[in-house]
């Protein structure tokens, strides 16, 4: 060992099968809450749907599982690292809520 950083290779199946676990209790939690949701809010996340946020929208496929999964419609924001920031900043000088995701 040299301590200096070196390149690996490694394959989108080694990927998927690393991040496998942390993804299953992702969709164990959205499930879990989904289940303890008063059905006149369950009625507007199934028609408004699921919105993904933050760096684990981004993971390829997340999205089509979760819906899979759940049977509920998901979209991924349109910047999805920024947008509860930015919705969060244009509510503190407005009563007007924003539609940043």
């Amino acid at each position: 060992m040299t301590g200096l950083p070196k390149t690996v290779v490694i394959s989108t199946d080694e990927i998927r099968r690393a991040i496998d676990e942390p993804v299953a209790a992702i969709i164990d939690a959205v499930k879990v809450t989904l289940d303890r949701t008063p059905p006149e809010l369950a009625a507007d996340i199934m028609e408004q749907g699921i919105v993904l946020t933050g760096g684990g929208a981004l993971l390829h496929g997340l999205d089509s599982r979760l819906q899979h999964e759940t049977g509920m419609p998901i979209v991924v924001a349109r910047d999805p690292l920024n947008c509860v920031a930015i919705a969060v900043d244009s509510a503190s000088r407005s009563s007007t809520p924003s539609s940043a995701c």
